[in-house]
């Protein structure tokens, strides 16, 4: 598969109403339901067996006797959750009042648990949406695949609602936004493609993605209202507005979902948060909390058998906004992600120091906090000392960022190809850390190096194929020309004799930026060891540079 893991969400509407139901009606049971052959409608399943969303049903609870759930012929009735019982019996005569009991639902959430543990071994309620489980999905390629999964787990919860939904994805978000598809047909499982989280929840309703609800009005306010709109905002911005909570929201979002199907418990949370006892303006006392963070955190990970795959830090700034506005506090959070999961804390420090390098503080920091937002099993492989074919990633790793702790920042490059038209610019110095995750042509990461290509351009190629050595800024010099052909070059005080020189070439364009126009010559001498590149242009010639 092309995903790490893969989660199902399983979505049984009303669950609470149905198993409150059972408890009060005596010998029914929920498994006396035959799940085969769903219906289009509640409405459809056979008179002579009505299911329990077919009739009048609601839950009450607190001293005012709020409806807390209605079944689906209950709100057709115009049955509405949050109104008192006296006025929905005036809506609907015939409405059975139940109290909500939180035992029987957790028991009948136990005995759900139970019976989808026979698909997967990773099962987990999700919290506060009793009726709803998040239910491991990965290694199932030799057992008949997702779609088997998915149609057990389907047969399963109909024994429960005839329309139980289920919908598998990368990430638990948007595995949960799957069930409440409206595509027809309805009773069939939605599969999420492998890394499509993110472009499947961009016209999912802001209601699916969870979230404080405070922060859901302020979005509704804005006119933000599918998750794609509170994805396209900047992260910076969102944790500014809406702090740490916000931020998390927005991540969901995006499909970046950290939580897992488990059935014993859950992964804790590693992070390490200290407040400084004295605002500071500079990074010292950031770096030292942050070594012994990293120390605390790669102690749990490594008696867990896990890796470090990223590392979040966050500073809190003590600019007064939180106490003027009575907002959260001002918090800016920074990632790195490795190449490779590590589980040491020397490579992990050089990364999170380069990190804070290129930090700009605007404000005295006041609170740290380092977390690991993604792990991944730490490997088990070993290799002898003396094996030249054995390498350890995570030494070349930790030997780049002492380069880029002692040169700065950029100072670990290498060359990528541009999609340019001059010789000077077809390639560039890439970061190393930018060619990994695929970007090019960053202006704030890459500078200009000499490889270049082929050029045709109309008149005479002239052969830039190989290694070439380009001059920072092409330099100004005296040319001879015999019949428009250079013959003499004065440069840095010699007089050179150009042998050969074929062209002309003329390159042209950049109307819209820089615009440019040259006629280039490539010459040889036997006063020079390699060949040169000239060019003409409306400031005379210059010398670009050598050619191996």
């Amino acid at each position: 598969m092309a995903s790490q893991w893969r989660v199902a969400c399983v979505r049984i509407p009303r669950f609470p109403i149905g198993a409150v139901w059972h408890a009060h009606s005596g010998p029914t049971s929920p498994t006396a339901v035959q799940p085969s052959a769903p219906a289009s409608t509640p409405a459809a399943v056979a008179p002579e067996n009505p299911h329990w969303d077919t009739l009048p049903i609601a839950l009450t609870e607190g001293k005012r006797q709020l409806l807390r759930a209605v079944t689906s012929a209950a709100a057709h009735q115009r049955v509405r959750i949050g109104t008192t019982v006296h006025e929905a019996r005036a809506r609907c005569a015939i409405l059975t009042v139940l109290p909500w009991d939180e035992a029987i639902i957790a028991r009948e959430l136990a005995r759900a648990t139970a019976a989808f543990l026979s698909a997967s071994p990773q099962v987990s309620p999700v919290p506060g949406a009793a009726g709803t489980w998040w239910i491991g999905a990965t290694g199932f390629d030799e057992l008949g695949g997702e779609r088997l999964l998915a149609l057990t787990l389907q047969q399963l919860a109909r024994v429960w609602h005839p329309f139980a939904r289920v919908g598998i994805a990368d990430s638990c978000v948007a595995a949960r936004a799957a069930t409440w598809a409206a595509a027809a047909p309805v009773h069939e499982p939605r599969f999420v493609t492998a890394g499509g989280c993110a472009a499947y929840l961009a016209t999912a309703p802001i209601a699916l993605i969870p979230m404080p609800e405070e922060l859901r009005e302020a979005l509704l306010a804005l006119g933000l209202r599918t998750a794609g709109a509170f994805a396209a905002l900047a992260a910076g911005d969102v944790e500014q507005r809406w702090g740490v909570d916000g931020l998390a929201s927005w991540r969901l979002a995006n499909g970046d979902d950290v939580r897992r199907p488990v059935l014993a418990r859950t992964d804790v949370t590693r992070r390490v948060s200290t407040e400084l006892p004295m605002s500071t303006a500079t990074m010292e006392p950031v770096l030292f909390i942050v070594r012994g963070a990293l120390g605390q955190l790669i102690q749990s990970l490594v008696h867990d058998g896990r890796a470090a795959a990223a590392i979040a830090i966050t500073l809190t700034l003590d600019d007064g906004r939180g106490a003027l506005t009575n907002a959260p506090a001002h918090t800016i959070t920074r990632e790195v992600r490795m190449s490779k999961p590590i589980a040491r804390v020397a490579p992990l420090f050089e990364r999170c120091r380069a990190l804070l390098d290129e930090w700009t503080l605007t404000a005295p920091v006041c609170a740290v906090s380092v977390a690991i937002t993604a792990t991944a099993p730490m490997g088990a492989e070993q290799g002898d000392l003396l094996a030249a074919a054995w390498r350890d990633p995570a030494a070349a790793d930790a030997a780049f960022e002492r380069l880029r702790s002692t040169l700065g920042a950029n100072s670990v490059v290498r060359p990528v190809a541009r999609d340019e038209h001059r010789p000077d610019l077809e390639a560039a110095w890439a970061e190393l850390y930018d060619v990994a995750n695929g970007k090019r042509d960053n202006a704030s990461r890459q500078r200009d190096c000499g490889a270049g290509r082929n050029h045709h351009s109309g008149g005479a190629t002239i052969g830039l194929a190989g290694p070439t050595r380009f001059l920072e800024i092409p330099e100004a010099v005296t040319v001879e020309t015999v019949r428009g052909a250079p013959r003499t070059m004065h440069w840095r005080g010699q007089h050179i004799a150009i042998t050969r020189a074929a062209g002309p070439e003329s390159i042209s364009g950049d109307w819209w930026k820089a615009q440019y126009a040259r006629i280039y010559w490539r010459c040889e001498s036997d006063d020079l060891v390699r060949d040169f590149l000239l060019y003409r242009d409306s400031t005379g010639w210059r010398l670009q540079g050598w050619l191996d």
